[in-house]
């Protein structure tokens, strides 16, 4: 809800089961409720149903998949060709970035199963979007923001080799953000004890319009897991990114729900939740996307600790203009590579006052991860989303009548019969309609656009006025929202591979027969029913040797040998793939 709130066109939220998050799971009345808020304003709201479906969970697949139907979800995102059998006719689908899209052919695919939007990995760049885009008429979303998975989506097993938890299971144990020591394959430690495989989080708020361009319909804020400050900053940032570009761009976008938010905090992307940002391989090029030094959040960078003493801590500033706060919340890293919290209690200037920190030395680099007065100011003062209504008034001898229409081509009017007493004032009084009328009520921000009048003007009581405009609310209220038309998929006969390995990720019988119609003849079930040796934990785009700057492009006569990530004792080898700039973990 605070989502909608500050201004998001969808939701996507995960129902009690099969949900790639699996600790973020939600009951079907809480759902069914925030479809009822939802669609008050025309927006979405889409259920994660993107986890592989075993053989015996089929029958509490098909329940829940009707359940979440009867409670108004607009859409099911998707990962197991299964749910395309199991969902209810006439249920949009959406094939999860879990469906690992990034070819024009897998794209292509994926698209003729009968989904209507296609949501892309993250490692895309604009000209793989492009191509993508001239393949297919399905729809395509495209995330912009928050935590990136450093494997391909969706073809991540190393979550479910070290623990038996399942990324395609909504379990993972998220080892990417474990540490480990980089070795190489005679045993010499190259780096020791850093978060090796971590990423920078993904902010694309300034490359909107590049992706709209390249063909993107909808842009998506990872948001599952994060707290609710976290989820009214990002969407009201981005909520006023897509505003500025639909009006530098009003033939050829529009905003997909209804509802203007006004008023409250202003957002700012740097205090909330991140590991620093990165924009990833939008351009076709690497960057420094690793995180390795802070697989959790840091937040801003204030300066070095000086001095401690008796709970005294007493910073060298890196902004002089930066403000602290009573109670911010800060963060540095230990000798032992651990990232260690603590609260402030009493902020003046540049001096700190707080209990004893354990691991806190001068000279270490010190971050305020939680700023007390931001917090204060996204929970206290809230924006308010307000649809809008034009209103046409006429004045008739010992009468009223005001017709409301909405944004969304809803109508109501409203008429009253009152005292025909000539108004002693007749601008005042027609000023004083504009005004009363003019008013937000309910979800609504009332305008008068026009007051005619056939007669004399007469004395109209303000208190008559305000319960017109009540009125034209409640009757609005009972009308639906037109909402925009979601594009339903079209099924089409394109032919699958012959071949399918673990990657495709074959957990049943029904996505057996899917895949068996298009011509496929040989499937290897998925790794998580096989759990055979031999195979890719990961495949990523991101790789080590380009990140410390060891890679054959960067050094030239440098061989790309193997390295190996060692952790409690659990020993994993990095290889390159050159050709395709990609390195695997196994």
């Amino acid at each position: 809800m605070a989502a909608i709130d500050c201004g998001a066109d969808a939701v996507y939220i995960a129902g009690p089961a099969f949900g790639a998050r699996q600790a973020a799971g939600n009951p079907v009345e809480d759902i069914r409720r925030l479809c009822d808020y939802a669609h008050q304003f025309g927006v979405r709201i889409y259920v994660t149903f993107n986890t592989l479906v075993y053989e015996e969970e089929i029958p509490e697949a098909r329940r829940l998949l009707q359940e979440l139907s009867d409670a108004g979800v607009d859409a099911l995102i998707v990962q197991d060709p299964a749910v395309t059998q199991l969902a209810p006719e006439g249920m949009v689908l959406h094939a999860s970035t879990q469906c690992a899209i990034r070819t024009p052919e897998k794209a292509r695919f994926t698209e003729s199963l009968g989904y209507g939007r296609l949501v892309l990995e993250r490692e895309l760049s604009l000209d793989q979007i492009r191509s993508i885009r001239e393949a297919v008429g399905a729809e395509l979303e495209c995330f912009v923001h928050g935590a990136l998975c450093v494997c391909y989506s969706g073809q991540c097993y190393l979550s479910e080799y070290l623990s038996g938890r399942s990324a395609n299971r909504g379990a993972c144990i998220q080892a990417c953000r474990s540490l480990y020591d980089l070795e190489d394959g005679e045993g010499h430690v190259l780096v020791r004890n850093k978060a090796l495989l971590s990423l920078k989080d993904f902010n694309l708020i300034h490359r909107l319009e590049d992706l709209a361009e390249a063909g993107a319909d909808s842009f998506k804020i990872e948001g599952r897991l994060k707290s609710i400050s976290y989820v009214r900053n990002v969407v009201r940032a981005y909520s006023e990114a897509l505003d500025a570009l639909v009006r530098r761009f009003p033939d050829k976008y529009r905003r997909s729900s209804f509802g203007t938010v006004r008023g409250g905090f202003a957002p700012n992307l740097r205090k909330t939740f991140n590991r620093d940002y990165t924009e990833l391989f939008l351009d076709g090029r690497r960057g420094s996307w690793s995180s390795m030094e802070a697989p959790k959040s840091m937040g801003e960078y204030i300066g070095t600790v000086a001095s401690i003493r008796s709970g005294v801590v007493t910073v060298q500033a890196a902004d002089p203009s930066l403000l602290l706060h009573n109670g911010d919340g800060f963060a540095f890293v230990d000798r032992n590579g651990e990232i260690v919290g603590f609260r402030g209690d009493v902020c003046e200037g540049f001096v700190i006052r707080c209990k004893p920190v354990e691991g806190l030395k001068p000279g270490l680099r010190l971050y305020r991860n939680i700023d007390a007065e931001f917090e204060h100011r996204l929970e206290a003062d809230r924006p308010v989303r307000e649809i809008a209504v034009q209103v046409q008034v006429r004045l008739a001898s010992g009468s009223i009548s005001a017709e409301a229409v909405t944004e969304d081509g809803r109508t109501a009017v409203v008429s009253g019969e009152m005292a025909v007493d000539p108004a002693r004032d007749p601008e005042r009084m027609l000023d004083t309609v504009r005004t009363q009328l003019s008013k937000r009520t309910g979800n609504y921000s009332f305008a008068v656009t026009g007051v005619e009048s056939d007669c004399s003007v007469p004395f109209v009581p303000v208190s008559f006025l305000n319960g017109i405009r009540r009125s034209l609310a409640e009757r609005l209220d009972v009308l639906p929202v037109r909402m925009l038309p979601l594009r339903e998929g079209v099924i089409d006969p394109v032919s699958a591979p012959e071949t399918l390995s673990y990657k495709d990720n074959v957990a049943n019988s029904l996505a057996r027969a899917v895949y068996r119609e298009r011509g496929a003849t040989e499937m290897e079930d998925a790794y998580e029913l096989t759990h055979r040796e031999g195979i890719e934990y990961m495949r990523t785009k991101y790789c080590l040797r380009h990140e410390l700057g060891i890679c054959p492009k960067q050094r030239p006569g440098t061989r790309p040998d193997p390295l190996y990530l060692r952790n409690n004792g659990r020993r994993l080898r990095l290889d390159f793939d050159c050709r395709a700039c990609e390195m695997t973990v196994r």
